[in-house]
């Protein structure tokens, strides 16, 4: 008998508005973009990762100890790496620990909180379309910085918006207070 929310923490299958919530949120999950996640953190992190089984809960099954993501955050860091101990633990506790220091190594490495899935969107399958949303936001930032840590396709992920600072003098300055702003027409 297998249903929907087996294999959360205390949880039986959802009813009413609560389903059509989850169902909503289960929706936004992207098997194209999985396929594209796993290869490249397949190549990111070596073939001691492995690959999961396709589909939603392999996905999450293999994600799922913080094992893969403290290795896929320790390969994009070229000095020190952030994640130090990485080990395979039955204990829900351990696993969640480490899902949460490659939450704060992320952090660092520039994702931004808006882009950021909580540990129970991966731990619980709760929102896997959130954890996608993360790692897919940490290809965009390893593409763009091109620190020479990022291994896979470019095309994978798009380039972020890089900060164009301009410098005006103050002549340039003292000739745009004489524009009249269309707002004001």
């Amino acid at each position: 008998m297998a249903t929907k929310g087996v294999g959360m923490a205390n949880k039986g299958p959802s009813y009413g508005m609560s389903r059509q919530v989850q169902d909503k949120i289960d929706s936004k999950y992207d098997p194209e973009l999985e396929q594209i996640l796993v290869e490249w953190i397949s190549r990111q992190c070596g073939s001691g990762v492995g690959k999961p089984e396709p589909g939603k809960l392999g996905f999450q099954a293999w994600l799922k100890d913080g094992c893969v993501l403290g290795e896929l955050i320790n390969s994009l860091f070229a000095g020190e790496k952030p994640v130090k101990k990485i080990q395979s633990s039955p204990m829900a506790f351990k696993q969640m620990e480490q899902i949460s220091q490659f939450l704060n190594a992320a952090e660092k490495y520039g994702v931004t909180k808006t882009d950021m899935f909580q540990t129970v969107d991966l731990w619980e399958g709760k929102d896997l379309a959130a954890v996608q949303r993360t790692l897919s936001a940490l290809g965009s930032l390893a593409v763009t910085k091109n620190e020479g840590t990022y291994n896979g396709d470019p095309n994978w992920f798009f380039k972020k918006a890089q900060e164009n600072k301009r410098d005006f003098s103050d002549e340039q300055m003292k000739a745009g207070k004489n524009v009249i702003g269309l707002q004001i027409l």
